[in-house]
């Protein structure tokens, strides 16, 4: 079930156990950050870093914050997904982001994707443009 804000439709939500790791992240690296590529190099799995850690690029899209921790998407990724709802969730092992805060802990970030209803389209949240 996508969640709402008021009457506007959420483009991201979390699983508990999401949350759990970014609240012992914080404790460890103080305010966090996330930003999901779409390359080759990087995968498209969520990589999490403190804030600031990471520079995002023109027109990348933030589109929520889980936790108070922006989440941002590459632009032309945001393109091909930006029907779709994120769920943000944690997988045990080791995913293709080495640079991920959670890496060293045996944990990856991994986003789950939904199709929103065209009721939901026509509600949902504002995203915010990198300039």
């Amino acid at each position: 079930m996508v969640k709402k804000v008021g009457k506007m439709v959420k483009r991201l939500d979390s699983t508990e156990t999401a949350k759990e790791l970014i609240k012992e992240l914080k404790a460890q690296h103080g305010e966090l950050m996330f930003y999901q590529a779409g390359g080759c190099c990087e995968g498209t799995q969520p990589q999490c870093f403190q804030k600031g850690g990471f520079y995002v690029r023109m027109h990348d899209v933030c589109i929520g914050t889980v936790e108070d921790c922006e989440f941002w998407v590459d632009k032309d990724l945001f393109e091909y997904w930006k029907y779709s709802h994120f769920t943000l969730d944690v997988l045990d092992g080791f995913g293709v982001g080495g640079f991920s805060l959670e890496t060293p802990l045996g944990k990856t970030f991994k986003i789950h994707y939904k199709l929103f209803t065209e009721e939901e389209l026509n509600n949902l949240e504002p995203v915010t443009t990198a300039k």
